[in-house]
């Protein structure tokens, strides 16, 4: 049955057509994720669907009695109420606290904020996860979200998109999180040039559909089908705990992947960086921090002891306030530890894309803006000019030409970043690079990055993004250490679930686990087992570098084997003698690995 009918309806502002003549509906229980361009006409379907916009032509019709919950991009929220009134409304304390629903939405949502709170008093993050609260513990029928993961941690966008999931509701929701999409919708629809083309599955899904009709059609560009099919390669190659695969036709899915590259050349670039860098980039030793200055402030660092190499990206997760920002400040120098030393690289030449938008002359054009910092640009194997690369992050044609002054802060964002790549750095610290881009630049900065030789450490809740283009993550779980993850995001959700982390918004430890958290990386903490001398412990990080090196080298012997096998396919007799090498440096790699642990058991008892 269909909730609602959207028949020949088209509507504008000033002379851009956002909808023409489309015509769908919204059936019960369908779960439909929105995808396109910024300003392409998303929002506006979503409120047209949802009856606060009525549209200039066609005719839009509600079954009768129908439930929506529409979250729009600004709330309207009255200032002068609390948390507790706009969410709990009239619920009665021993209604909304006996309702298991209710609490897990209060936990996951507003779990730091109180509900004597006025609204006048919250930050526009807290507005946003009570106006979201408020929507979900009510009943609908149909819930349409516009971009609900905005001020969401990584944590809390997994339960959303666990709760929308449990949900008979219909949904219909505009999110640039990629990894969202796929956990909550079955369906896509994609707003391009007024149209709305309409997709099965998710977003792995909508990628497969519109790269196969794209070369069914023979109507993209080398450049674009390229960059898709590559994404398509990556999307098959991710990682394991990505949603299960849609169904769609094996062999065409295999011949738009056949003879594709890698996403990364890893080991080239690798040794590209490493040349570009030398052997240090960043060595913090001893260090502690705290994210209010010396002293003041959650604890971020305690006694850290870690290494930035070559090349290493490196993804870093945490609760919002955990400190992640905190320490992208203290490797660009605006902070400094409280002690300890930072220890950074004669060569590292540093850009570090912050939350606040740079000062921007708004005066000049955008070219010129680019242009001024310089015309070219070497990405990988190929020369790039100062308006390509502009054109690549959205600003096409004339849009080259607009006033800085008369930008959207999205805009700006993707301005700065450009601004900070044609500098030529070799180390990119970058603080939620992906707010406010859409999916299309999203996939052009992917790529950007994907031929980028350096160093990146990067902070970003868009965890399709961050499983993209970086190669490790460590985490900041409130407990001064810097943990490494080797099964990415969802590691760092089982660890946080199951209470082997510190709870960093209260500062206080999560109850004692059942069973042993995963090795931490060791050096860490300064927390070293009873006994050990201060000469000991010295030792004992230094043997731990050591090991941490030889593994990152016998990795690198290891990637160049499998390259080698995958040559050598037909022939027999080299893969009998490539096949004994990579047993011999996997059995050395796990020798290697056993010490290491020993020595973390050691620092950590």
């Amino acid at each position: 049955m269909n909730l609602v009918n959207l028949e020949s309806v088209s509507h504008a502002y000033g002379p851009k057509p956002l909808l023409s003549d489309v015509s769908l509906g919204v059936e019960a229980g369908e779960r439909i994720g929105v995808v396109g361009r910024n300003g392409g006409g998303k929002t506006t379907l979503l409120s047209v669907i949802a009856g606060t916009v009525q549209p200039d032509k066609g005719r839009v019709t509600h079954t009768r009695s129908l439930r929506v919950g529409f979250l729009s991009q600004h709330d309207a929220l009255d200032p002068g109420a609390t948390v507790g009134q706009i969410v709990l409304g009239e619920l009665a304390e021993h209604e909304w606290a006996g309702d298991q629903r209710v609490r897990e939405i209060l936990a996951n949502l507003i779990g730091d904020l109180d509900l004597d709170a006025r609204a006048a008093d919250l930050s526009g993050g807290e507005r946003r996860r009570t106006a979201l609260a408020q929507l979900l513990i009510d009943d609908h029928d149909l819930i349409m979200l516009d971009e609900p993961t905005n001020h969401l941690d990584i944590e809390a966008i997994a339960w959303l998109a666990a709760h929308l999931a449990g949900r008979k509701s219909a949904l219909v929701v505009v999110t640039h999180d990629r990894w969202f999409l796929d956990a909550v919708s079955t369906r896509t629809w994609e707003v391009v040039d007024g149209r709305v083309e309409r997709y099965e599955g998710g977003y792995a899904a909508y990628v497969l559909a519109k790269a196969e009709r794209a070369r069914i059609a023979q109507a993209a560009e080398e450049r674009r089908q390229n960059l898709m099919r590559k994404e398509i390669a990556w999307l098959r190659r991710g990682p394991p705990a990505r949603t299960s695969k849609p169904k769609f036709r094996i062999e065409a899915a295999q011949a738009l992947i056949a003879n594709e590259p890698p996403a990364r050349e890893t080991v080239e670039l690798m040794k590209f960086a490493a040349a570009r860098l030398g052997k240090t980039v960043y060595d913090l030793e001893d260090v502690t921090l705290h994210a209010g200055g010396p002293g003041s402030g959650p604890l971020v660092l305690s006694d850290l002891t870690w290494q930035f190499g070559p090349g290493d990206r490196i993804g870093l997760i945490g609760v919002n306030g955990s400190g992640k920002s905190s320490v992208l400040r203290l490797l660009a120098g605006t902070v400094t530890p409280d002690s300890g030393r930072v220890v950074r690289g004669k060569t590292v030449r540093l850009a570090h894309l912050s939350q606040e938008l740079a000062e921007l002359d708004p005066a000049r054009r955008v070219l010129e803006s680019v242009e001024e910092v310089r015309k070219y640009l070497q990405v990988g194997k190929r020369e790039w000019t100062a308006s390509q690369l502009l054109e690549r992050l959205g600003f096409k044609g004339e849009a080259q030409w607009k006033v800085v002054g008369d930008l959207s802060g999205g805009e700006r964002r993707r301005l700065q970043l450009l601004r900070l790549l044609m500098d030529d750095p070799n180390v990119l610290l970058l603080d939620e690079p992906t707010n406010d881009l859409d999916i299309e630049t999203l996939n052009e900065l992917e790529d950007l990055l994907d031929g980028w030789p350096g160093t990146l450490v990067l902070v970003s809740h868009d965890r399709y993004f961050l499983e993209r283009v970086t190669d490790r993550c460590v985490a900041l779980l409130g407990d001064g250490r810097l943990s490494l993850l080797p099964g990415g995001v969802d590691e760092y959700l089982e660890r946080r679930a199951a209470g082997t982390a510190v709870t960093a918004r209260l500062g206080t430890p999560s109850p004692t686990p059942t069973a042993p958290a995963p090795a931490e990386v060791a050096d860490t903490s300064g927390q070293a087992g009873p006994g050990l001398s201060a000469k000991e412990k010295r030792e004992l990080r230094k043997e731990l570098s050591r090991l941490e090196r030889q593994l990152d080298k016998l990795g690198d012997q290891e990637s160049r084997l499998h390259a080698a096998m995958a040559e050598a396919a037909s022939d027999y007799a080299k893969l009998g003698s490539l096949d004994a090498q990579l047993r011999e440096i996997t059995a050395q790699k796990d020798t290697i690995e056993s010490e290491w642990l020993d020595l973390a058991d050691r620092l950590g008892d």
